[in-house]
């Protein structure tokens, strides 16, 4: 009796102790399913790339807090932790990689150039982790540069071919101008292609270049270009810069009696750079977001509202693809059936097409890993005053090859 009554409490003790096993291995589980996604941001945030970098993250973080207010991503919250590669330098950026992989960083956010984030691209790269930037605008943020780990790659700026063959669809198309002198700073990738982009998309719809001209910024030349940009005449002058030597280029193209049309990228957006003397004028542009309250999107006036609450108000619509990479991420994640694995999200990715985010519809493909599809805002100014006057989106990206 007595034997048989110790094992009843031993039977007893095994299903209580199988039962605890059980609830354990349950809610560790359920702690799993509820831990943050963090979303690892190595970027430059005090030296030359913080301007571009830091209104994106604001925007992204924003965008987090109103996906997580509405519940997360399949249950699980958003979290983004950052580290300052203090002026994108190269050892300092792969450590801050790192350091944010070991901080459980399931997928990697870096610098709006892909030159200076290629030391923590790589990082997070050979992690197998998604790798995304804001707003790098070339086609090299994926396999073009990275090679096979390259998939993993992406930007939620606009690719130069498009944005390119946006402003010659719209200059030719729209407002039917027909011959064009263009003006090439050699200094990035983005820029050159972005004019080059523009060149072919013109001529194939039967525009005409008129003159081509190329300095580099900083090689004290510009004044040179300038010269010869106002020795010839065609219906507007093209290029794609917003460094150190355009204010002196627009300057000097009106101080001596030009007022050919300009038309610039999303590099000239802003008005920091505006000279006092002479006044903007003729002046257009293409942008993700009119930051002068005429946007034509509510969702992105009510963003811009957030963040000049925050006292961070954008200085150009560079902002927007900040919080646009937070929707394509979450997409992504939910299309992956929640897995966060970097292979899987990339092949969800590399598949989008015209999926919505707060900047409008994004598409991607197995060559181009940054933006193409969306539809652009297009800015001019007159007396150094910027106003909306409409939208234009590229039949397709121009073909660079």
């Amino acid at each position: 009796m007595r034997r048989a009554r110790f094992g009843i409490i031993a039977v007893l003790a095994l299903a209580a102790a199988a039962a605890a096993a059980v609830g354990a291995t349950t809610a560790a589980g359920k702690g799993s399913a509820a831990a943050p996604i963090i979303i690892g941001a190595a970027i430059d945030t005090s030296g030359q790339m913080s301007p571009f970098n830091n209104p994106a993250l604001t925007a992204a973080q924003l965008e987090v807090a109103k996906i997580n207010a509405a519940g997360g991503v399949n249950g699980r919250k958003l979290k983004i932790v950052t580290c300052n590669t203090q002026n994108s330098k190269p050892d300092v950026s792969t450590s801050c990689a790192s350091s944010l992989i070991s901080k459980g960083a399931a997928i990697g956010w870096v610098t709006c150039d892909v030159d200076f984030a290629t030391p923590a691209v790589l990082t997070f790269l050979n992690k197998g982790l998604l790798t995304i930037a804001p707003c790098i605008g070339t086609d090299q943020m994926g396999p073009k540069r990275f090679g096979k780990k390259g998939k993993l790659a992406f930007s939620f700026g606009n690719v130069a071919q498009d944005e390119g063959a946006a402003m010659a669809e719209y200059a030719y198309k729209v407002k039917k101008w027909k011959t064009a002198v263009t003006v090439t700073d050699n200094v990035i990738v983005y820029f050159k292609n972005v004019v080059q982009a523009f060149t072919k998309r013109f001529t194939e719809l039967g525009g005409s270049i008129a003159g081509s001209e190329s300095f580099t910024s900083g090689d004290k030349t510009i004044q040179n270009v300038v010269s010869r940009v106002n020795q010839k005449k065609a219906d507007v002058i093209v290029t794609s810069d917003g460094f150190a030597d355009w204010p002196t280029e627009v300057a000097g193209i009106r101080s001596l009696g030009n007022n050919t049309p300009i038309m610039n990228s999303w590099a000239g957006d802003g008005t920091f750079w505006y000279p006092k003397d002479p006044k903007v004028s003729n002046y257009y542009y293409v942008t993700y977001a009119s930051i002068f309250g005429d946007d034509p999107s509510a969702p992105v006036k009510t963003l811009i509202a957030k963040m000049k609450a925050k006292h961070q108000a954008p200085a150009t619509g560079g902002f927007l693809p900040g919080a646009a990479a937070i929707d394509g991420i979450v997409a992504a994640i939910k299309r992956a059936g929640g897995s966060t694995n970097g292979a899987k999200l990339a092949g969800v990715m590399e598949k989008f097409k015209n999926v919505p985010t707060v900047s409008g519809s994004v598409s991607f493909s197995p060559t181009l890993h940054s933006v193409f599809g969306r539809t652009y805002r297009v800015m001019q100014v007159n007396d150094s005053k910027p106003k909306y006057v409409g939208q234009i989106k590229a039949s397709s990206p121009a073909s660079l090859n």
